[in-house]
């Protein structure tokens, strides 16, 4: 078993009605500290291993948060526009091995 301590820094753009999940089936947790730099609220989820999903927070346009997800669950942005573009600017510590891809919203 690998680990991959590091830091990674992102700035993610999310496509109206599209959601970027970060994450999934990680041996380690990781930690996301999060600046919304666009001009639509993204909504940050977490999707835990044993299933299920619930809200953690919604950055409106110029907030920020750190926000801690345990080993194995998934980080899920949300962008609930269907117009406009989100972008988030993102520095990931911890367990940085990680699964990246957008889905529709709502994918559970």
């Amino acid at each position: 078993m690998s680990y991959c301590w590091a830091s990674l820094n992102s700035d993610l753009f999310i496509q109206p009605g599209k959601q970027f999940a970060l994450g999934g089936g990680q041996p380690g947790a990781f930690r996301v500290v999060a600046r919304n730099v666009g001009k639509v609220a993204v909504e940050f989820k977490e999707r835990p291993r044993g299933g299920g999903i619930f809200g953690r927070a919604t950055l409106q346009p110029g907030q920020a948060a750190t926000l801690r997800y345990m080993a194995g669950s998934t980080a899920v942005l949300l962008n609930g526009s269907a117009q406009t573009t989100a972008n988030v600017k993102l520095r990931v510590t911890g367990d940085t091995n990680l699964r990246m891809n957008y889905e529709p919203n709502g994918q559970q």
